[in-house]
């Protein structure tokens, strides 16, 4: 018998026959994974309803309840890199199964804390616990689907799960926070991410977790995980987002902002300068990465349903809760379009199957452009929102959410007034603009529907090394 090809350093076992999962066992895993999906979204939106009430039960200032909310923002994206590469190197089951676990310990523990610097501690180590289970339940989700159309299905379903958690957070926290008490929010992760986790341990099968680069010997994963270059880029993230989430606060031209800001900028620069002097199969991003086919405009692109849902959030919960006095539940009410819009098109993906995925972008970003100017226009008072508000809500999660799976504002004038927040739709236009000019112009359709390469192949132009990397060859041998 000849011995099987050896596996490319991105295909699992499963791609080689394994025993196919049930569908009854398939769609509990995928519960499972929108599951964890669910709870970090809602860390991320829920304690905007029950800041009110933390800052009273513990007396604390402007920039420490912001600091509640950035804490789990901070640590979470600054460990979403290295939490990836563990698990393409280590057990993904694992990873996936430790992240929810402690994210629900931390969560129990939070619940019973009344002191305000052990609370943004605790949010960001559940920042570090929500960071392990996004790659590891992509990884597993994959593999449980690895048909292009059900993987599809699954993979809309998955990233659906977390904007309706967005809007969801606020309602779950709002009827905590309302007739109960702020500190069920955190209990409430608890209660859901234990039995999750417990329940993953005995039904997510061993053999879709393994791949090629978690069979080597213990010493061989260490080595290849780049912790020099991820170290730099989590440092630099930090206080990246430490300097964003300070100017608001203290001021932009203040040195607690521009120093850790221009140093972030110096550590990414260090970061992708070091990605050139390792060998490619051990580097965190490797210099050819960015000429895979759109890779470097769809990066760009990826960044914009966060940036603008964020945007929207925060003007709309800070606007209406603090400037109109409105109760955490009615706002809830008046943000859940969103999250209902967001959940209906994240089966968009299928789409691609018929239409060019750059036509589908730039519909989306069409749709976010229309809203933005809608927020902009609209004069932010509660007699707009079913006029300016509501269409704006449905086009922009709409859009947002096409553009997704095909890839404190300044207040000037006083409090009320919203000239400010409109200066920042008009900004947030902008960006989106210059996005949909950049599809339109840089994004290659000839490669839309050709397969994806494999590591390896060298008769693939987008695996081919660059320059660099055969120099490093050259110089290695």
């Amino acid at each position: 018998m000849l011995p099987l090809p050896p596996l490319s350093p991105a295909e699992t076992l499963v791609d080689h026959g394994p025993k196919k999962l049930s569908l009854a066992r398939r769609l509990i895993l995928l519960a499972m994974f929108c599951l964890a999906q669910f709870l970090d979204s809602f860390n991320n939106s829920a304690l905007f309803s029950a800041i009110p009430r933390l800052e009273v039960s513990m007396g604390m200032t402007e920039s420490q309840s912001t600091w509640i909310i950035s804490a789990f923002q901070l640590t979470f994206a600054s460990f979403l890199l290295i939490s990836g590469r563990i698990s393409d190197v280590y057990n993904p089951k694992s990873v996936f199964i430790g992240g929810v676990s402690g994210l629900g310990v931390i969560s129990l523990c939070a619940g019973f804390v009344n002191d305000t610097i052990l609370v943004i501690v605790l949010r960001a180590l559940s920042g570090i616990a929500s960071s392990m289970t996004i790659p590891s339940a992509l990884i597993l989700l994959v593999n449980v689907f690895p048909e292009p159309l059900e993987q599809a299905r699954a993979i809309g379903l998955f990233g659906g799960c977390g904007s309706v958690a967005n809007i969801l957070g606020l309602v779950i926290s709002a009827m905590f926070v309302e007739w109960a008490s702020y500190h069920w929010v955190f209990w409430f992760v608890a209660i859901v991410a234990v039995p999750v986790a417990l329940a993953c341990v005995f039904i997510i099968p061993p053999e879709i977790s393994k791949t090629t680069d978690n069979l080597e010997p213990a010493v061989a994963k260490w080595k290849s995980l780049d912790l020099i270059a991820v170290s730099i880029l989590t440092v630099a993230l930090i206080l990246f987002i430490f300097a964003v989430t300070s100017g608001s606060t203290d001021g932009w031209p203040s040195a607690i902002v521009l120093v850790p800001l221009i140093i972030s900028i110096l550590m990414v620069i260090g970061f992708f300068y070091w990605e050139t002097l390792i060998p490619v199969d051990k580097a965190a991003i490797p210099p050819r990465t960015w000429f895979y086919h759109n890779f470097s405009i769809l990066f760009a692109v990826a960044l914009l349903p966060y940036l603008w849902w964020s945007t929207v959030f925060t003007i709309f919960t800070t606007l209406w809760q603090n400037v109109f006095e409105w109760s955490v539940i009615s706002l809830a009410v008046h943000m859940f379009p969103i999250g209902i819009m967001a959940f209906a098109m994240s089966f968009t993906g299928l789409l691609s199957r018929i239409f060019s995925p750059k036509w589908i972008i730039l519909t989306g970003l069409s749709f976010c452009m229309i809203a933005t100017v809608l927020l902009a226009l609209g004069g932010g008072e509660p007699q707009d929102y079913w006029s300016y508000i509501l269409p704006a809500f449905a086009l922009g999660s709409a859009g947002a959410m096409l553009t997704y799976t095909h890839t404190k504002p300044s207040e000037h004038g006083g409090s009320h007034e919203f000239y400010g927040r409109a200066a920042t739709f008009w900004f947030l236009f902008a960006l989106v603009s210059i996005q949909f000019i950049s599809v339109s112009i840089f994004y290659d359709r000839s490669t839309d529907h050709t397969p994806q390469p494999k590591h390896g192949n060298p008769v693939n132009p987008a695996q081919l090394s660059t320059h660099l990397d055969q120099k490093l060859s050259q110089c290695e041998q």
